[in-house]
Parts: structure tokens; C-alpha cells; sequence
């Protein structure tokens, strides 16, 4: 009998390096603060020479949520490409030691697998600079019909969105969930995906996504406006729900008919704001999944997103279900 899913992700399958670096080699690399870079085999080698002792761990915005999500006591499972290296072993050891189901016939003969040189400045702030590799050669035959089918929501990660056949893969994946009476969610990711696929977001935004996922940055840049407002009223009618995050601010949760601000966390000690994002995402796709209702949803979110930029890295140590079991507000 096919295994029931509450979320399946797809996305980059990528270990990250992090380090602790100072403004003056951001500076000095050229390095566009705050933002993920794309970059190629030879300057991925060059900076990470250059980096100071780190941290390799396994990542990817959706791979993050999803180990995320499993921490909180969700059954799950990841699409995602690796190459036959070592690097390749090290993240599908490390996504199906979460408890994560993970099946995707890894990439042979081709690009090396993925990583992201994460450089956290004494602000907290995390700049990124990834080299895809294997990761953005994911197919439509690497979509898992029994997965998607059987998950309660399938999410789609904006990074992946480059290739041709990634971006038949997201409209195979939704299609099959759609057929299936399931729900799709999307993450806009960053502005400069945006930006690279205005048009083509907004045809899978319109016609196939039920949760949309987006900072206030990318959905601005979404309608091309310079207010948060305008761009939520461009939004609404165009998918179910849309999860709006705002940093310090907390989050927005806008439906046609409802609005819900959820305020941050008070956190003190932020330590590497990398995965706030993700793990927002993860919380709040687990209160979904679980059927609490949408205000609860968002402060998982938060909870969530509150922890992990305590911590270095994108990944949580510890058991997320019972942080947000202590945690949780029962609302009227």
C-alpha cells in the first residue's frame, strides 16, 4: 500500500559550507551582501580556499523545511538530484536520517553535486554563493507519482526554476497533485528568481499554486510595485493563500476573505539568519497539514523561524514538535 504523505518537497539538493566571515571579504570577493549569487565550479573553489574554518551540512530551501518538517513530527518526502560522489552520499544520508522518504535516481556522468558557500557576518546577515551542479537537472521522470499523489501538499522550490525541464517538472508535479485532490505550494525563493521568471511564476501562480510562500521583497517584485499593499491586493484571487514574511516584522497570512498579522518572535541572541525562511515554511506547512486553523499555521511559522536564527546554519538540533507544542497559542 502507497505511503501517506503530509508534505513531498522538490528542490536544489545541495550540501552547505558555512563559515563566520568579516564585511571586508564580502567586500572584498565582490560579494553582493545579504543575497544568494549563482556561481560557477572555478569561483566556488576560489572563495571556499579563501573561507575560514566551516560547517558542511546538508541544505536547499525545500530540503531545509523538510527536515524541518520531520523534526516536528511530519511524515515526509524529498525529489531532489545528487550525483554519484561524495557529496551526493553525504546528503541522501542526511535527508533520510531525518525520517525523510527519498527515492530520485541520482545524476551520472554529468556536473558534481551542488553546494552553497554560506558566509554569516557579525550581523547576523548571510550571504550566498552556490554552484548548482546536479541539482538543476532534475526531469519530469524524476517526479514520483506514488509521492505526490499521496502527500497532502506538494511544495515547489523558486530556486529550481531555471531549466526547461525543471519547469516541466513543477507543472508535472501540480498537475499530478491536482488530479489527486491534493494542494501545491510555492516559494518564490528570492527577488532575482523573480525577476528572471516573472511571467512564467505567474502562469504556475495562477493556474496551479494554492499556497504561495514570498518575502515582502519578492512579491513586490512579483507585480512590480514599490508597496507591500498593492502587491497583496494584485495577489489575492490569484492562489488560496498566501504567507507573506517580514523579517523583525513577523509574517502576513492574506486569504480572498482574511488577513492575519502574526508578530515575531523576541528574539535576543540572532546568530545567522540563513533558513529563517525555510523553517517559517515548514512550520506553518505543519500546522496546515495538521488542520489548524491559518493563525496558528503562522505562529508555527514564526516559532519556527525564531529558532533557527539562533543558530548557525539552516538546520535546528533538537526536537522541533515539542518547541512548538511548549510554544503554542490555542486560538478562540
Amino acid at each position: 500500500m502507497p505511503q501517506s504523505l503530509d508534505l513531498v518537497g522538490i528542490g536544489n539538493a545541495i550540501v552547505d559550507v558555512l563559515s563566520q566571515t568579516s564585511d571586508d571579504f564580502i567586500t572584498k570577493n565582490k560579494l553582493n551582501k545579504g543575497a544568494m549569487t549563482l556561481i560557477e565550479a572555478e569561483q566556488a573553489k576560489d572563495i571556499y580556499d579563501q573561507m575560514g574554518q566551516a560547517v558542511e551540512m546538508s541544505g536547499g530551501s525545500v530540503a531545509n523545511t523538510i527536515a524541518a518538517f520531520a523534526s516536528m513530527g511530519g511524515r515526509c518526502g524529498f525529489i531532489g538530484k545528487v550525483a554519484n560522489d561524495q557529496l551526493g552520499d553525504v546528503f541522501s544520508h542526511d535527508i533520510q536520517a531525518v525520517g525523510a522518504v527519498y527515492k530520485t535516481p541520482r545524476l551520472s556522468g554529468g556536473l558534481p553535486t551542488a553546494r552553497s558557500l554560506i558566509m554569516v557576518t557579525p550581523d547576523a546577515e548571510r550571504t550566498m554563493c552556490t554552484f548548482l551542479g546536479a541539482s538543476v537537472w532534475i526531469t519530469p521522470g524524476d517526479v514520483d507519482r506514488e509521492m505526490v499523489q499521496n502527500a497532502k501538499v506538494t511544495y515547489l522550490e523558486g530556486y529550481l526554476f531555471d531549466r526547461p525541464k525543471a519547469k516541466q517538472a513543477f507543472f508535472k508535479a501540480a498537475e499530478l497533485a491536482h488530479e489527486a485532490g491534493k494542494k501545491v505550494a510555492l516559494s518564490l525563493s528570492d527577488p532575482f528568481c523573480v525577476d528572471r521568471h516573472r511571467d512564467e511564476f505567474m502562469e504556475l501562480i495562477k493556474g496551479h499554486v494554492d499556497i504561495l510562500f514570498a518575502n515582502e521583497e519578492e512579491l513586490m517584485s512579483l507585480f512590480k510595485l514599490e508597496t507591500l499593499e498593492f502587491a497583496v491586493k494584485q495577489l489575492q484571487g490569484h492562489c488560496e493563500i498566501a504567507a507573506i514574511t517580514r523579517g523583525s516584522k513577523g509574517a502576513l497570512i492574506v486569504t480572498q476573505d482574511e488577513r492575519y498579522e502574526i508578530p515575531a518572535q523576541n528574539i535576543s541572541n540572532v546568530k545567522d539568519t540563513t533558513g529563517a525562511g525555510d523553517l517559517y515554511a515548514a512550520g506553518f506547512l505543519f500546522g496546515y497539514t495538521q488542520g489548524e486553523p491559518l493563525e496558528v499555521c503562522g505562529r508555527y511559522g514564526c516559532i519556527a523561524a525564531g529558532e533557527v536564527i539562533q543558530h548557525l546554519g539552516a538546520r535546528v538540533q533538537g526536537d522541533l514538535g515539542a518547541l512548538l507544542e511548549k510554544k503554542k497559542v490555542v486560538y478562540g
